[in-house]
Formats: C-alpha cells, sequence, structure tokens
C-alpha cells in the first residue's frame, strides 16, 4: 500500500502543480541552472516513479496467479518483468531520442518528404510528450487508487472497495452494453478519484512534515 499511497502522491502533485502553478524562477536563478543537471533531476525522478509502478503491477500480476507452483509464479513474473521493460522503458528511450532523429532527419535526409518528416516529429513532440504525461498522471492515480482499494478492503475497512463494486454494477445494468467495458470504466474512474483525493491528502504531508525530516536525517552533500 505504500507504492500504492506514493503513486497517487505523485498523480496528485502533478494536477496540483496544473492548478496551482509554481512561481518562475528570477533570470540569475535560471541562468545557473544546468540543463544536464534538470535533465538529470527529470531522470531520477522517471526511474522512481516508473520501478514504483513497475513494481505494483508485477504484486497485481502475482495476485491473479491462481496457480501456486513456485516456478510457475516465477516464470509469469519473469515475463511481465520483461514486458515491462520493452514496452514500458523502450517506449521511453524512443520517445526521449524522437526529436534527435526528428532533427537529423530534418538536416541531413536527402529527399524533401524525408527532411519534412523530420520537421514533423521535431514539431510534435511537445503534444506528444504534453500527452504521455498526462496518460502517465492518470494511470497512476488509478493503480495507486486501486490499490488503496484492495488493501483498505483487505484491512477490514470494505466501504470503498463496496460502493465502487455497486456503482459498476449500476452503470452496466443501466447502459445495458458492452459490461465488461463499462464495469472497467467505471471502476478505473472512481479508482482513480480515491487516488486523486488521498493524493491531495498526503501533499501536505509529504512537502511540510516527510521531506524536511528526510532532509533534516539525510542531508545531501554538496
Amino acid at each position: 500500500m505504500l507504492g500504492g499511497a506514493y503513486l497517487c502522491f505523485e498523480g496528485a502533485e502533478k494536477v496540483w502543480h496544473l492548478i496551482v502553478p509554481h512561481k518562475d524562477h528570477g533570470p540569475q536563478e535560471a541562468e545557473t541552472l544546468e540543463a544536464a543537471h534538470l535533465e538529470e533531476q527529470r531522470v531520477k525522478g522517471a526511474i522512481k516513479t516508473d520501478f514504483i509502478l513497475s513494481a505494483e503491477i508485477m504484486t497485481i500480476a502475482l495476485s491473479q496467479i491462481d496457480i501456486g507452483t513456485f516456478w510457475i509464479q516465477a516464470t509469469a513474473l519473469g515475463l511481465v518483468a520483461i514486458g515491462i521493460t520493452i514496452l514500458v522503458y523502450g517506449a521511453v528511450a524512443l520517445l526521449v531520442k524522437a526529436d534527435d532523429v526528428g532533427l537529423h532527419l530534418s538536416t541531413t535526409g536527402r529527399f524533401g518528404a524525408t527532411r519534412a518528416f523530420g520537421r514533423g516529429i521535431v514539431r510534435s513532440m511537445p503534444g506528444v510528450l504534453t500527452g504521455i504525461g498526462a496518460i502517465g498522471t492518470v494511470a497512476m492515480l488509478w493503480v495507486g487508487g486501486s490499490i488503496l482499494v484492495h488493501g483498505l478492503h483487505e484491512l477490514g475497512w470494505h466501504l470503498p472497495y463496496e460502493q465502487i463494486k455497486h456503482a459498476a454494477k449500476w452503470a452496466v445494468e443501466t447502459a445495458g452494453a458492452l459490461p465488461g467495458l463499462v464495469s472497467w470504466g467505471v471502476t478505473a474512474g472512481l479508482d482513480g478519484i480515491v487516488g486523486l483525493v488521498a493524493g491531495l491528502v498526503l501533499i501536505p504531508v509529504v512537502t511540510r512534515a516527510i521531506v524536511p525530516v528526510s532532509g533534516w536525517l539525510f542531508p545531501e552533500k554538496s
């Protein structure tokens, strides 16, 4: 559940920053920030979040395996891990390098169509990255909220789980078609709302208590 809470916090923090943007850095401070350092911070944050998200996905996959044989579970987790690595990290690597590929094609392409295609890649990447970021935020809230709901259900607080289950059942009966898709959509949406609420509650706890304490216990070396 700690991993789920972290995902909720990360997702809610991104939503909060959209609602209440940070103040821009001053000109002098902005000049002192090196691009390499900013890139390193972003990469570290992305790796940490992706690692936790991947671990939670593997945990969910393990819970869905009914056969209790150790080797079958180990093989299944290995396949899930390989799939996550290829799909998630491979896709991220392609997106990170896509603008470089587009720039290369736009400047060294032999044909006009090739150069135009490269320029199109470069121009489209900001929008693509924004869309990917939005999808990632929704995924974090959905997965984190789902983990919290199921975790609380296992611990004995059944209200969120039962209410979401009843809402999904009502939506299926009302829609009258595509029951699987409707049930999944309602469940995922309500899990995401739970994740957002939990994350918003965690933001002041993390920023005003956990971060200062961790900074005091583990000061950064200059």
